[in-house]
């Protein structure tokens, strides 16, 4: 809004002087609204207060999403480690099921006779002894402790193998330790 130098006429009729006032007071508004509007400092604030909130939840939303997308991410690496470890478990039992086996093998081929006959006698004592009991837990234990008992003894009678396995290792090494000492 540049003014002319007041010593030059620049209306050369009243319409136009009239039309000059008319812009200069429109100008003169625009200017004392835009002065109003920067001096009022709690609009401001609260325009920029407005504007920082959106930006804040903007922001919330973006970080929300890909936190989202990182869990989902870690999830899916989760749930393979955990299948890979499932599976080298399975192969590592596998393993040591087979040398257990190998070793009560061994074990027995290795056991002179007498041994292998007292093993035996000594397993027939422990079968007519665990019947006993087993008669007289079932007169005695409670229904719920039967249960649990019997599904332990289903879980043995399916690693039998390896059971009997483990325990000829030890006689073997028991029978070792005897002859060295």
């Amino acid at each position: 809004m540049t003014q002319p130098p007041h010593d030059e006429p620049t209306a050369t009729s009243t319409e136009e002087l009239r039309e000059q006032v008319e812009q200069t007071r429109t100008e003169l508004g625009e200017t004392v609204e835009a002065l109003a509007a920067k001096t009022d400092v709690k609009a401001r604030a609260q325009e920029k207060a407005a504007e920082v909130k959106e930006q804040a939840a903007a922001k919330t939303g973006e970080l929300k999403e890909q936190a989202a997308v990182k869990a989902e991410e870690l999830k899916g690496q989760a749930a393979v480690k955990a299948e890979e470890l499932k599976e080298q478990a399975a192969l590592k039992a596998e393993e040591l099921k087979a040398k257990a086996t190998d070793l009560a093998h061994q074990a027995q081929n290795r056991l002179p006779e007498p041994v292998k006959d007292k093993a035996a006698q000594a397993a027939g004592q422990a079968r007519a002894t665990a019947a006993q009991a087993g008669q007289l837990w079932q007169e005695k234990a409670p229904g719920p402790i039967r249960e649990k008992t019997a599904q332990g003894l289903l879980l043995a009678r399916d690693n039998r193998k390896a059971l009997l396995a483990a325990a000829a290792a030890v006689l073997v090494w028991r029978a070792c330790r005897r002859r060295k000492g």
